[in-house]
Formats: structure tokens, sequence, C-alpha cells
């Protein structure tokens, strides 16, 4: 038995009006750039989520510290190991950083102002043995003008957080960005009125630690053919 093929001649006309296949034509075409918004818009979701949930836990151990029973030094690394151990649940493998700077007043913490130094060399930076007003008489230039710790009765303190972790989403991978994010959120709070406040005495003229000079690399000889 013999079968015969028939084929059925189509007009150009009938092609460029044929719209089978287009569903799937217009999906590809769309498909990449809606998985990229998605992308995009779950990593800064995530990232407000983190923010948000950070700014929680650095509210709530401020407030800890804060407190007679959060002086000591023993209290406040119990109190940066729990901020450390609820970031590290919201992203496992992310690097925390603490950090205590205390001023005598809200307006202080606030202005944030490097001690008085003279820049003798126009380098914005203490360095080079240029004198300094040691106002806080802790024997270091402060480019903030606070003072390490959690300070004592009736001092405001700052305390800061920062976490860095890979991103969770490749968006700024394909976009070509940072594939590291770092949030950061801190809070001023006066230590409670259980004694009374320090006080700075006289100031103190210093000097800023010698510049450092980078080494002159020794260049390598070339053998002679």
């Amino acid at each position: 038995m013999t079968r015969r093929l028939f084929f059925r001649r189509i007009s150009s006309g009938a092609l460029t009006r044929d719209e089978a296949g287009a569903t799937v034509v217009e999906f590809a075409i769309v498909a990449p750039v809606l998985g990229l918004v998605l992308l995009g818009a779950f990593d800064v979701a995530h990232t407000l989520y983190t923010r948000a949930v950070l700014q929680g836990i650095v509210q709530k151990t401020a407030r800890d510290g804060a407190l007679e029973a959060g002086a000591s030094a023993t209290a406040q690394t119990a109190l940066d190991d729990k901020v450390k151990a609820q970031a590290k649940a919201m992203a496992n493998n992310a690097e925390v950083t603490v950090s205590r700077r205390f001023y005598r007043t809200f307006t202080e913490a606030a202005a944030a102002r490097a001690e008085t130094w003279t820049d003798t060399n126009s380098n914005g930076t203490c360095d080079g043995s240029e004198p300094f007003e040691d106002a806080n008489r802790n024997n270091v230039w402060d480019a903030d003008g606070g003072d390490a710790g959690q300070g004592g009765a009736k001092d405001a303190t700052l305390y800061t957080v920062t976490v860095s972790y890979p991103r969770m989403f490749p968006f700024y991978n394909i976009a070509g960005g940072s594939r590291t994010t770092k949030i950061t959120a801190s809070t001023v709070l006066r230590n409670q009125p259980y004694a009374d406040q320090g006080s700075y005495s006289a100031m103190q003229v210093r000097n800023c630690p010698p510049q450092v000079v980078a080494p002159t690399p020794t260049p390598t000889p070339t053998a002679t053919p």
C-alpha cells in the first residue's frame, strides 16, 4: 500500500496572522525580567526585616546595659554575646561587631565632634606628632570626642552593632553589586543615676601618633643577557 503525503500551501499572510505559540514567546521574554525583579524584592525585603529586628535587639540590650547591673565588664560581655547569637539566628554566617562609646551629655553624643588638634600637615587626621587637646583624659585623640566603654552613672552611651553577611539572593551578583550586606543599628541611652556622674579633670595637651610612612619598594634587578 502506497501512502501519499499531501502538503498544504500556506501563504505568507497567513503566517503573519497566525498567533499560535505567542504566549510561549512572550513568557520567554518576560520571565527573566520578572525573575530579576522578584530576586531584588526578596533581597530588599530580607535586608529591611533584618535591620528592623537588629534595631529592636540593640534597643533592648542598650537598656539592659544602662542599668547598674550592666555596668560590669562581665555583664557587658554577656549582653554582647546575646546580641551576636540573635544576629546569627537571622544569618548564621554573619560577622557581628559591637562597640560602646560614652559621652557626658546627649548633646556631645549627637555632635560627635573630634577633639581639637592642630592639623599642621592639613590631611584631616591627627598624626605626625601634632598637638591635640585630650579633653576626656584617655591619652588618645578621639575623632568623635567620645570614650570607649559603657561609661558610668548618668553618662550617655552610644551602643552600635554592625552585622555583615553574604547576600541570600544572587540579585546583586548578577547586577555586578556587592556580595555582602552590611547593616548597622545604634542607639544612645543615658545610664541609670545609680551614683554621681563622673567628671574629667582639666584638659591636657598631648601629641598625636607619628605619621606612618609607607616604605619605598626596592626595585627588582633584572638580569642582562
